[in-house]
């Protein structure tokens, strides 16, 4: 898909060729995330390994805009899909020899929910098209409250087609008990502060900046080198202090990141005005996303490990998506407002200002949410003995 989407001919060529390419991620994010739960044992071996894995994954976006505008600045915009191959083809000759398959054996056989996964899905597409018409034709138009509608309506049959499936996609019963729901809720408010600022300020760094595409992608390095330590360090302070401590005070650096930001300036200069915030997005999105994890798969039993795995991932995806389209649509209403008394460059960073005041007004939602909901585990929701031996021995 990806060597596809290098040779794109069309906007609407590369946007189906970018679906087929989500489709490979959808499998391969769960997957990765599975094994990591059934091979190692809940505690701090498996800290351990989501905090390699988020070291790897929360600093894989930063890096991604860094090598995004090299390639684009020196060779072309293909060359961003084309670098996947070499990686991919490594991946697929180094798996088969150093991993070891893990399976759980199910009561039943399972069959693809097609019904399930066409609703939600649909429902997502229509939601993030309504946000972002909304700019256009306006919140009260008949067309976005109609998608609007439409895409709860979609929502609503979701609910019912996984009520009565007998092989849902989304087994309700996962969600016995807060913690698992209330873990993905706020992997949603992360994975939108993450999407929404680096979107915002990759704007901001080439429309009223003025940075080249390689400029704008090193700018990012530090947020890669911080998440990077910080995903490593959170796995140690997960397993001395508990999810729950951590995450708080994560998503308030995150928040305390977007705050520095609502002062940012039309001329503003990147140690100064961006470097302090860009350290604490890092703080903040590195142990979140560690902490997170960990909060939103401890207890799962195996057989349930590949659907917890594929909600934190799915919660990413729609919190990115959906918060993306939100904050977007929030900066350029406000661009809108000053665009015909303002210079571009002011109307734009006015836009930015309210939408990461919008920002970290989540990040402190986030915070409040992961303290009152995520309470210490009981002895009694621990993991039995011979179930950890089970996961160790997977």
């Amino acid at each position: 898909s990806s060597v596809l989407c290098g040779f794109a001919w069309s906007a609407g060529s590369l946007v189906a060729f970018r679906a087929l390419e989500g489709l490979g991620g959808a499998l391969l994010a769960p997957a990765g995330l599975s094994l990591l739960m059934t091979t190692f044992r809940e505690g701090r071996e498996r800290n351990v390994a989501l905090g390699i894995w988020g070291a790897a994954s929360g600093s894989g976006a930063a890096v991604g805009v860094l090598l995004g505008g090299v390639l684009t600045s020196t060779l072309s915009w293909p060359w961003i899909f084309f670098i996947n191959v070499p990686v991919g083809l490594a991946i697929i000759a180094l798996a088969p020899r150093y991993l070891a398959e893990s399976r759980v054996e199910l009561s039943e056989q399972r069959h693809f929910d097609f019904a399930g996964a066409a609703s939600i899905t649909a429902s997502l597409m229509v939601l993030v098209y309504a946000l972002t018409r909304a700019t256009q034709v306006g919140w009260g138009s008949t067309e976005t409250v109609s998608l609007l509608l439409a895409s709860a309506a979609l929502a609503a049959a979701f609910v019912v087609v996984e009520q009565r499936a007998a092989a849902p996609l989304l087994p309700f019963r996962v969600f016995r008990g807060n913690r698992l729901a209330a873990a993905n809720l706020i992997t949603c408010i992360i994975a939108a502060i993450a999407f929404s600022q680096f979107f915002l300020l990759t704007l901001y760094l080439q429309q009223v900046l003025h940075y080249s595409a390689a400029r704008s992608g090193v700018a990012f390095t530090s947020i890669a080198v911080t998440v990077a330590v910080m995903s490593n360090v959170a796995q140690r302070l997960v397993t001395r202090f508990g999810p729950r401590r951590v995450l708080t005070g994560g998503l308030l650096f995150a928040a305390s990141s977007e705050a520095l930001l609502v002062r940012l300036p039309v001329h503003g200069h990147y140690v100064t005005d961006l470097l302090p915030s860009f350290i604490l997005i890092g703080l903040g999105l590195g142990v979140s996303f560690v902490a997170v994890t960990i909060a939103a798969l401890q207890g799962v039993p195996p057989a349930d490990a590949g659907i917890a795995s594929g909600l934190v991932n799915t919660s990413r995806q729609i919190g990115g998506a959906v918060g993306l389209a939100v904050v977007s649509t929030v900066a350029a209403t406000h661009a809108g407002r000053l665009a015909t008394t303002a210079a571009d460059a002011a109307a734009l960073t006015h836009g930015f200002r309210v939408s990461f005041a919008v920002l970290a007004v989540l990040g402190i939602v986030g915070a409040i949410l992961a303290g009152a909901v995520l309470t210490p585990r009981r002895a009694a929701e621990a993991p039995a003995p011979e179930l950890a031996e089970l996961q160790e021995a997977a």
